[in-house]
């Protein structure tokens, strides 16, 4: 990679991280699809981040188009170029930003997988009675489900969160989110029952040198992992009609739920910490779905 480009990229990175708070993981994002630009660039003779104009960019995505990648990935790639673009443009890097005129590909968008009441009872059941044994390993994964599926919270804000995180008098979390913006959001009396058995019976037994002030941790008294997290969820999920799935479905499981239950939309886009209310929308024709659903096979005329 040309000096000119790497020194572009860095400096990015840095705004990334340190200007917009980003993670590790959609910084990375970011900086793979911003590369694989860049490589196409000095392909065609492009030596310097003041060359880019809006015809590079759209044969860019052209020949992304041929490799048939999905939509939601184009429309990932060119989101990261208009990032860019508009970086440099206010970095007086670009006298024009090119990247306003480049269309975004809708992505399809599919309704998300989410587990049935029933379902979740019955997962709640055979965890409880699994925790019923006092292992510790059991009433904490226990917990996992019980907070995911309480909150609707992201598994990377699962897994971050420490002790002084939780206040139990109010029944609430305190979690950090995309960005470093941290939100409240409440859990109820059954995550409370986990909660207060996983740190009077389960957490101090699995506690070692390690162990800082992590709520979740495992067998090397470390925090838990959102890998770990995810393998807790498929084992859990296995035996339902959704199958080997992740915490995400739980996120999903827990919005539709509250919106069948009648919750207001911007509660629960609140809960979740979605910057768009449209992003929350998804789980409205979820709700709709299984309404259609229950109607067809209920009603006479349907």
């Amino acid at each position: 990679m040309l000096a000119s480009f790497a020194l572009a990229l860095e400096s990015y990175r840095t705004h990334l991280e340190a200007g917009r708070g980003y993670s590790k993981h959609t910084v990375k994002g970011y900086l793979t699809d911003l590369e694989d630009l860049v490589d196409y660039l000095e392909v065609q003779g492009i030596s310097t981040p003041a060359e880019i104009d809006l015809e590079l960019l759209r044969a860019w995505l052209y020949t992304l188009s041929e490799r048939n990648l999905a939509k939601s990935s184009m429309a990932r790639k060119t989101a990261s170029a208009r990032s860019f673009t508009a970086w440099l443009f206010e970095h007086g890097q670009l006298a024009n930003d090119p990247g306003l005129r480049l269309r975004t590909p809708k992505a399809t968008r599919t309704l998300p997988k989410v587990a049935t009441r029933e379902a979740m009872s019955e997962i709640f059941a055979s965890l409880e009675a699994a925790a019923v044994e006092g292992s510790p390993v059991a009433l904490r994964d226990l917990l996992v489900v019980e907070l995911l599926y309480a909150t609707g919270a992201r598994v990377s804000e699962l897994a971050g969160l420490n002790l002084s995180d939780v206040d139990e008098s109010r029944r609430l979390l305190i979690v950090t989110g995309k960005g470093n913006k941290q939100r409240m959001i409440p859990y109820g009396v059954p995550a409370e029952s986990a909660l207060k058995n996983w740190l009077e019976r389960g957490r101090p037994s699995m506690v070692t040198s390690k162990t800082s002030f992590e709520l979740l941790i495992n067998s090397q008294g470390k925090r838990l992992g959102t890998r770990q997290i995810y393998e807790v969820v498929a084992q859990a999920l296995v035996g339902t009609a959704v199958g080997v799935a992740g915490p995400h479905t739980l996120r999903h499981t827990a919005a539709t739920h509250l919106l069948d239950g009648g919750a207001d939309l911007r509660a629960v886009q609140e809960l979740l910490g979605h910057a768009s209310l449209g992003t929350t929308q998804i789980y409205t024709h979820v709700s709709i779905e299984r309404l259609k659903d229950g109607y067809k096979s209920a009603h006479p005329r349907a």
